[in-house]
């Protein structure tokens, strides 16, 4: 059913995430319009449509569409998906065609929305975490897997008019979609999440089975303890999603608590038809570099300045490092490397 006040939406960044919620928002009535790097992705949503493909529907919605240098007008609501390392180009690409009351929307993963805030302004600035599994096919068609948490926040964690209204119209994509007054908490307990993830992308195995290996929990005990020290050393409150529990990773938590945190992850993973991590997609299908030093990189340069040290993380960046440069190949026992740190 359309909503009663259409809104205008540019998506910028119409791949698995930007281009899943804004084929959702452009169906239920709302002016949505796609800028992608793609040419021929960008050809396709305007002429044969954004076919999404999946478990939880599947449909086509046609929309205009275009590659950045074509882009013309401005928008209020300009929602950013693109990867975490293109963010700072992405930003500084869109603010023409972001109005004065205008706000960019971060749907990325890491803590984008610091390199955001300085280009366009903190009170133009919204966060969202995002947890639902998508993976962009081929150019036009993009797989949703399976929903997941959609959690909304300003910066400044106060509860203001447009988050409602935000909310509101993320409704239309993600029913279950709220608003919080610690995004940050939610960002941060995200990259514990993000590091096992990024773990599973150096193995074939897909993430339910990657997670469900007895050996590895020591793994995800040491990356899930990292993370949580960093992020309690900036004064944040870790918050936990879909499974993920952050108190299971805490110093000291006993190993019980932390094995029924993963039994939880493998149990929400284990039914989507995305079964390994975008970081494995990057490294084993579209032969790219991944997020990792935008997103997990900078845990480790944060805790350096909390006199806290990372190995695992510090290990789990140098081990993708080396899959990207074809210094080493993905193969499950990658991940015994990270037990001995």
């Amino acid at each position: 059913m359309a909503p009663v006040s259409p809104t205008s939406i540019l998506i910028w960044g119409a791949g698995a995430i930007g281009g899943t919620a804004g084929a959702w928002l452009k169906r239920a009535g709302h002016d949505v319009a796609f800028v992608d790097v793609v040419a021929e992705h960008v050809a396709a949503i305007r002429t044969t449509g954004l076919r999404i493909t999946g478990p939880v529907d599947q449909f086509s919605v046609v929309a205009p569409a275009f590659v950045p240098e074509d882009v013309a007008g401005t928008w209020d609501m300009i929602f950013l998906a693109v990867k975490a390392q293109h963010t700072e180009a992405a930003t500084r690409a869109l603010m023409p065609h972001l109005s004065q009351d205008g706000y960019v929307l971060s749907m990325q993963n890491g803590l984008c929305e610091t390199i955001i805030a300085p280009i366009v302004g903190r009170d133009r600035t919204v966060g969202a975490f995002v947890n639902y599994s998508t993976d962009w096919i081929a150019p036009g068609e993009v797989m949703f897997g399976s929903r997941g948490a959609v959690v909304l926040g300003e910066l400044h964690g106060a509860i203001t008019p447009r988050l409602g209204e935000l909310r509101a119209v993320m409704a239309d994509f993600e029913p279950a979609a709220v608003t919080t007054d610690n995004i940050w908490g939610y960002l941060w307990g995200k990259l514990g999440y993000g590091s096992m993830l990024f773990a599973q992308g150096l193995g074939m195995k897909s993430i339910a089975d990657c997670l469900a290996r007895p050996e590895l929990m020591p793994v995800w005990r040491a990356l899930g303890r990292e993370v949580n020290e960093v992020t309690l050393a900036e004064g944040i409150t870790p918050m936990g999603f879909n499974g993920y529990d952050p108190q299971a990773f805490m110093p000291n938590a006993p190993r019980e608590l932390a094995e029924k945190a993963i039994a939880d992850l493998v149990a929400f993973n284990r039914p989507s038809a995305k079964t390994h991590s975008g970081i494995w997609r990057d490294l084993a299908v579209r032969k790219r570099r991944t997020e990792v030093d935008v997103q997990i990189k900078p845990i480790a340069d944060i805790g350096r300045r909390h006199g806290l040290a990372t190995p695992t993380i510090d290990r789990l960046v140098a081990l993708i490092h080396e899959v990207e440069d074809g210094r080493r190949a993905l193969h499950d026992d990658n991940l015994l490397e990270l037990i001995a740190q």
